[in-house]
């Protein structure tokens, strides 16, 4: 597997992040809208696309600044035949290593009570549960997590 660190211009990253947005709006129902607004591209600049040894992108993420030394992970995703991998562990992990080498000591992520697959990775990650932060305060469908960066 090759991970690209990109931006959100990238074809690879889109193509990947409307298939997201698709079982998003499966998943989330009369939610999604609201999720939604919290996820334009033009507001991330930092992402990353994994590709299988056959070239094929089937998996991203990408962190956004939140606050000062703090990255919000956003716009996780790996193809459904593809999960199971290990590949979003990966992605995760990259993600992390480049927020700290941007300077940040934190990071944060907000994910759904019907993501199962994404509270078990958070977890598996290291990540704690946290108060919902920002626009996910009073959400009662939001977990939040964070995890201190080394």
């Amino acid at each position: 597997m090759n991970l690209l660190r990109t931006n959100s211009t990238n074809p690879d990253f889109i193509k990947l992040i409307l298939l997201l947005d698709k079982e998003l709006s499966i998943r989330d129902g009369d939610d999604h809208a609201f999720y939604d607004q919290f996820n334009k591209l033009d507001a991330i600049k930092h992402t990353v696309v994994a590709f299988n040894k056959d070239g094929q992108a089937v998996g991203c993420g990408a962190i956004k600044q939140y606050a000062p030394n703090v990255m919000e992970v956003k716009r996780m995703f790996v193809l459904l035949e593809q999960r199971g991998k290990g590949i979003a562990g990966k992605i995760l992990n990259h993600l992390e290593i480049w927020a700290a080498a941007l300077g940040n000591k934190k990071c944060i992520l907000e994910t759904g009570i019907n993501q199962p697959e994404a509270i078990a990775l958070y977890k598996k990650c290291n990540y704690t549960i946290t108060e919902n932060y920002g626009q996910y305060s009073k959400v009662a469908t939001s977990i939040c997590f964070e995890k201190i960066l080394n």
